[in-house]
């Protein structure tokens, strides 16, 4: 009676476990490999170029509002891209100004960063000669291909922008790193620049992880598109 019963519950316990496996592989027909995907996000373009290299000076326009720059030449949009302007207690000034001064390598005399011996950052807002511990550097920041607007330290450059549409800067005008060097090529000393509060003419577009423009276009009159995309 003991054996029968030790029997009766090894097949009882056997056929359960081969309804589960039977369950398992039905449902695993249910969804054949490969077919669940996940999804992709969309990558927010950060700038654009197309220009048409007709005649005509290049001049730029800076929105503050939009936080959104654009390229013109002889009045016809070749171009934008986002920007960081001043945050809040180091504002943007709007007005008409002209590139002075233009230099590929250039760092801050103002501000920087303290970093300890191993590289790193401990303080990430500090300024020129402000206390540094023992043991630990002040490192300038740099600000590659510099393009002066004003006298006391405004201009453009290339730099992180955190958060598209949002100002991030001590007041200078930072622009996509991968982008600036066009644009830095495009300029001249005299080219004017005006910062406006006005919303921006131009960008920004998005596109899906297909590579597929989901929305905005170039602006009409352009040239033929050469579209530089930067995830953030």
């Amino acid at each position: 009676m003991e054996r029968s019963a030790i029997n009766t519950d090894f097949w009882h316990r056997s056929g359960m476990a081969c309804l589960l496996a039977f369950a398992v592989a039905a449902s695993g027909a249910c969804y054949p490999a490969g077919s669940v995907s996940t999804p992709v996000r969309a990558n927010r373009v950060l700038h654009g170029w197309y220009d048409d290299g007709g005649p005509g000076k290049v001049t730029v326009t800076i929105s503050l509002s939009d936080q959104i720059a654009g390229f013109e030449r002889g009045g016809r949009p070749i171009g934008w891209c986002y920007v960081a302007t001043g945050r809040e207690g180091y504002g943007t000034r709007p007005g008409d100004y002209r590139i002075t001064e233009k230099i590929v390598d250039k760092y801050s005399n103002r501000y920087g960063w303290i970093e300890d011996e191993f590289g790193n950052v401990v303080e990430p807002d500090a300024r020129a000669g402000d206390p540094v511990p023992e043991g630990m550097t002040y490192v300038p920041a740099p600000m590659p291909y510099w393009m002066r607007l004003t006298s006391y330290g405004i201009g453009m450059h290339g730099g992180v922008i955190p958060q598209p549409g949002e100002p991030a800067s001590h007041g200078c005008i930072r622009l996509p790193k991968d982008f600036v060097p066009m644009v830095f090529n495009e300029v001249e000393v005299g080219t004017p620049v005006k910062i406006t509060r006005d919303p921006s003419q131009q960008g920004p577009w998005y596109y899906d992880g297909s590579r597929a423009m989901v929305a905005g276009s170039p602006p009409r009159g352009a040239g033929p598109a050469a579209v530089h995309s930067a995830a953030w």
